[in-house]
């Protein structure tokens, strides 16, 4: 820690045991190394103010140059009134892009905003609670203890158990000729499993029914407190509580978490020693939001073959579309193709913050011949500063500026005006075309 931030081991001790102050330059190399962590380290106001203030005045697109932390916390005390309201408009800045983002997008989906938007409202929903549910997360990681899960994966049989001996459950693990995943006859405490789904698959829909059941009055109070207005969408969300819940069972915040870090965020090792997929283990490791407790900030999304974004959520800076494709240079859809092999890229983003991503295409199998499986790719990634926690990036160019692939958000709000995977122009921008001169891309951005 001592080298993260820049100082010697016997200052970290005094600081640690408050025989020293924290001065603004190890307040900088704090917010900077730990930026979750110390938004919520320090509850007074006056400081809380000087890390927005740090951080507006370090953004990307600011003409002048990185200011040293002694003279930013100079004049945050100096000029109270003029950090308060430089950060307001940068605050204003960061709403008035997400807006353009959204209406472009919305426009290029060529769909009417209402045919998406109970399920936007829900996805929009676990992305301001920052993809965590304390309550339903400690309701099950106490539950999985119960059930005897403390260093062993919880497994079909104690599931099927569970359910019995805890809601008097019948469970019938079977064949069907339909397309049923899971059906629960609530007035005959009866479920039904498909035994075509995976071994994983059938155990997240046996966790899935145990704690709609064991959360009931949870996911019930988290869902009202939402208040959705769209119709349908407090159902669906009370859905994905329940899978969110159903996730937090099979894989116990704290001990996956401490797995996750003794392994290095290995995905197909956490995935065998959870007994889970290594879907589950990628979407878990982008919940791990708890306070004090934080993980690695990860994004974390699921693409099919058409390039359509099925599942989202970023802890970092990178936000996904809400709408249409992808950036085609990212290494997800590479992954689609190629099934079952992991692909790694390093990326940078147009406000030049880089990224490491893992990316891996997985087929779910129908179980019959007559059905097609369902192809997509997963990919998991963090910002650069966590590289040497994330065993993907290992052997890749980090500090070689020209090693970053250039990649974006989706071509009609990308600003980079050379690239040659450019589907369409900037929606923002204007363009020059020129008869007599042919690129790959046939135009110029303006």
């Amino acid at each position: 820690m001592a080298a993260i931030l820049g100082i010697s081991v016997s200052y970290l001790s005094q600081l640690e045991n408050d025989d020293r102050p924290l001065t603004a330059k190890v307040k900088a190399a704090l917010a900077e190394a730990f930026p979750l962590d110390w938004a919520a380290f320090d509850s007074r106001e006056e400081e809380q103010m000087l890390g927005a203030f740090t951080f507006a005045l370090a953004h990307p697109e600011v003409a002048t140059g990185v200011l040293e932390p002694e003279r930013i916390e100079k004049l945050h005390l100096q000029f109270p009134e003029f950090a308060a309201r430089y950060v307001d408009l940068h605050r204003a800045y960061l709403r008035a892009n997400e807006r353009l983002n959204m209406i472009e997008e919305a426009i290029a989906s060529d769909m009417t905003g209402e045919a998406r938007m109970p399920w936007e409202a829900v996805r929009d929903w676990f992305h301001d609670a920052g993809n965590y549910v304390h309550t339903l997360d400690c309701l099950a990681e106490d539950l999985a203890a119960r059930l005897g899960a403390d260093n062993e994966p919880l497994d079909e049989g104690m599931l099927v158990e569970a359910l019995a001996r805890r809601h008097g459950v019948e469970t019938l693990i079977a064949e069907t000729r339909d397309a049923a995943l899971r059906s629960y006859d609530s007035s005959r405490y009866r479920l039904f499993i498909n035994a075509a789904l995976p071994v994983e698959s059938r155990k997240f829909m046996l966790a899935h029914q145990l704690m709609m059941l064991e959360g009931s009055a949870v996911i019930a109070d988290v869902a009202t407190r939402a208040n959705l207005p769209m119709a349908g969408a407090d159902r669906l969300l009370s859905i994905g509580l329940a899978n969110y819940a159903a996730g937090a069972l099979l894989m116990p915040y704290t001990r996956f978490r401490e797995g996750a870090r003794e392994l290095r965020h290995d995905i197909d090792r956490l995935a065998r020693r959870f007994g889970v997929s290594f879907e589950q283990a990628c979407h878990r490791l982008s919940t791990l939001q708890r306070p004090g407790m934080r993980g690695i900030p990860f994004f974390f999304c699921r693409v099919d073959m058409a390039g359509n974004i099925t599942k989202r959520h970023s802890a970092t800076r990178l936000q996904f579309a809400r709408f249409g494709g992808t950036c085609p240079l990212w290494n997800v859809h590479e992954a689609v193709a190629i099934p079952d092999r992991i692909n790694v890229q390093l990326g940078e983003t147009p406000d030049s913050v880089r990224y490491v991503s893992m990316a891996k295409g997985l087929v779910k199998p129908s179980g019959s011949y007559a059905r097609a499986p369902r192809r997509y790719a997963v990919v998991l990634g963090c910002e650069v500063e966590h590289a040497g926690n994330f065993v993907y990036a290992d052997g890749l160019r980090l500090n070689d500026e020209a090693a970053a692939t250039p990649i974006g958000v989706t071509c009609r709000i990308c600003p980079r005006q050379e690239c040659d995977q450019r589907a369409f122009p900037p929606a923002d921008r204007l363009i020059q075309v020129d008869p007599n001169h042919r690129q790959v891309v046939p135009y110029l951005i303006g």
